[in-house]
């Protein structure tokens, strides 16, 4: 299997009121491409630091970030930036949609980066498969919280990522939305043979991918396949 991801000796420090303080310490893994990965452990042990630095959205203090082949420690601002847009796709807890754009536009701002063509019927066809094709029109102050990460979710597969990251997907929803999101998450990720690395407390969420990496205190402290590797 290929490899889309790998982490060598990754490390991220602080500088805190005159104290080195170490968030991620000489971290290690790869991840084959097409693969469900959970990203597990309490809260302050590095999780969204690591997610952050494998998307390319932070720089290491040290060690290596190879995403497809490419590495991202070398790599300027504006390629990094490139980068993302081309191969990486991204679920945020708090959604981060553009207030000022109606649902339909949000999804069609990656593809717009790319100089896509046909991008509005692609948008809402993916509109329709998180089932707001009818909401399209509406800005997202308009959606409750489940539809506002539903037309998220929708944004993050329009420019068709080899790796998805997602944050925390379901921490602003309650239980019967975050049952729903999750399920179209893993729907709409096989149907595109997307890599999906997933930061979550929640261990139910975290079960249904192929394997779980435990980080606690900044350190690797298990990396295990699940029943459904």
């Amino acid at each position: 299997m290929d490899t889309i991801l790998h982490i060598s000796n990754l490390t991220k420090t602080y500088q805190s009121a005159g104290r080195t303080l170490t968030v991620l310490d000489n971290i290690n893994f790869t991840v084959a491409a097409g693969s469900t990965n959970a990203i597990v452990g309490p809260s302050g042990s590095g999780k969204t630091t690591l997610l952050g630095l494998c998307a390319g959205l932070d720089r290491a203090t040290s060690g290596i970030v190879e995403l497809n082949n490419i590495n991202l420690g070398k790599l300027s601002e504006d390629q990094l930036a490139q980068v993302r847009n081309q191969y990486i796709g991204f679920i945020f807890q708090n959604f981060q949609l553009l207030p000022t754009l109606t649902a339909l536009e949000n999804v069609m701002v990656p593809l717009e980066l790319r100089g896509e063509k046909n991008i509005r019927a692609r948008a809402l066809d993916l509109l329709d498969k998180v089932g707001l094709s009818d909401r399209g029109h509406h800005y997202p102050t308009q959606l409750s919280g489940g539809e506002q990460q539903r037309v998220s979710l929708a944004r993050a597969f329009s420019n068709a990522p080899r790796i998805l990251f997602a944050d925390e997907p379901t921490g602003n929803l309650d239980a019967e939305t975050s049952e729903k999101v999750v399920k179209l998450l893993f729907d709409l990720n096989k149907e595109a043979g997307t890599t999906l690395v997933v930061v979550t407390h929640d261990l139910e969420l975290a079960a249904k991918t192929q394997r779980i990496i435990r980080i606690k205190g900044g350190k690797l402290v298990a990396d295990e396949l699940t029943a459904n590797a």
